[in-house]
């Protein structure tokens, strides 16, 4: 029998709020003042461990990430924009929905579900370099499940991004 990690209080907060997510000075402000220095560290651990080139600005060229929680798509796109392949899940389907749109009005290529990971998890474990699970735990009702999921949707030799 899985774990359910969802909280459905959480899941209609977020949802109620998904089209903030863009707003830089919205209700999601925070997320936006820091991100800058979370993506810098992230791609400086993937280029360093990986021993990645930053090629054209793409460092991240062919590097599967999967981005979990993600919103509407702020850590999503700014990865993509330094050549990931990003899947995004979120349970929130409104925070999704503004993720597809702003990376579709913005031509990025990137897969967005409304899923948990332990249902990703049953299609694609093993499948990713990279995961990422930032703001995320302290709204689950069991992190340690999350994490362990996490650990498992990673290749031998990922790295996993936990942020809360």
């Amino acid at each position: 029998m899985a774990i359910n990690t969802i909280n459905k209080k959480e899941i209609e907060k977020f949802s109620r709020i998904a089209e903030e997510w863009w707003n830089p000075d919205g209700k999601f402000k925070p997320l936006h003042k820091f991100n800058p220095i979370r993506i810098s560290y992230i791609k400086d651990n993937i280029i360093n461990t990986f021993k990645l080139k930053n090629e054209e600005n793409k460092p991240l060229k062919k590097v599967k990430i999967l981005d979990i929680g993600c919103g509407g798509g702020l850590l999503s796109e700014a990865l993509h924009d330094l050549g990931g392949i990003v899947t995004g899940i979120d349970a929130a389907g409104p925070g999704i929905e503004v993720a597809k749109i702003h990376a579709k009005k913005n031509d990025k290529n990137i897969s967005y579900f409304e899923k948990t990971a332990e249902v990703l998890n049953k299609e694609k474990s093993g499948t990713f370099d990279i995961v990422t699970c930032l703001e995320v735990l302290e709204h689950v009702p069991d992190p340690e499940n999350l994490v362990k999921t996490c650990t498992e949707l990673l290749k031998p030799g990922g790295l996993l991004f936990l942020s809360t």
